[in-house]
C-alpha cells in the first residue's frame, strides 16, 4: 500500500471539509428561509368607516409590513403591504391557496416573499401580479392622496385562509 505525502494528506482533507460544506449549504439555506418562526410579527390594523388606510411613507424603505384584523375573538385575517422593487406598493393575504392551512405565512428575504410552510419564493414585483397555487393570495388596494387604501369588504373574502 503506497503512504500519502503530507501535502496529498492535506489536500484530500480539504477535499473532504469542502465536499461536506457543499452538502449542508441548501439546508443551512433552508432553514434560514424559515428563520425558526412560524410567524411573523403583525400589527394590529382596525379599518375607519369600512377602509383600512396607511401611510403611503410607511412602505417606502421597501421592507414588507404585516398586518393583522380581528374579525371574531376567533378569527383574525393577517396581510401585507410591500413597495416592490418597481416602486408599485402592493397587498397580499398573509397565506397562499395551497398551505394556507399550515397558517404559517410569508417572510420577506430581499426582494422575495418566501412562504414559510413550502420555502417558495416569489419576487415583490409579482405580488398581485400572479395568483392561484402557492403565490400570495392578491389582496385589493388602491393608492390615493398619499394613502395605501384596502376594504374591509376585500379583507374579509380572505378569510377562507385563515379558519
Amino acid at each position: 500500500m503506497k503512504k500519502l505525502s503530507n501535502s496529498s494528506k492535506i489536500m484530500t482533507l480539504s477535499m473532504t471539509f469542502l465536499l461536506i460544506g457543499l452538502a449542508f449549504t441548501p439546508l443551512m439555506t433552508t432553514d434560514y428561509a424559515f428563520a425558526g418562526n412560524f410567524t411573523v410579527p403583525a400589527v394590529n390594523a382596525q379599518p375607519q368607516n369600512g377602509v383600512f388606510s396607511f401611510p403611503v411613507s410607511e412602505f417606502q424603505d421597501g421592507r414588507a409590513r404585516h398586518f393583522s384584523f380581528q374579525v371574531s375573538p376567533n378569527k383574525t385575517i393577517r396581510f401585507f403591504v410591500i413597495k416592490s422593487s418597481d416602486g408599485v406598493i402592493r397587498a397580499a393575504f398573509d397565506a397562499c391557496e395551497v398551505c394556507y392551512r399550515a397558517q404559517k405565512g410569508y417572510v420577506q428575504q430581499g426582494d422575495n416573499m418566501v412562504c414559510m410552510n413550502c420555502g417558495m419564493k416569489f419576487k415583490s414585483v409579482k405580488v398581485n401580479e400572479v395568483t392561484g397555487g402557492c403565490n400570495p393570495s392578491a389582496l385589493r388596494r388602491t393608492v390615493k392622496d398619499g394613502k395605501v387604501m384596502i376594504s374591509q369588504q376585500d379583507v374579509l373574502v380572505g378569510a377562507k385562509y385563515f379558519q
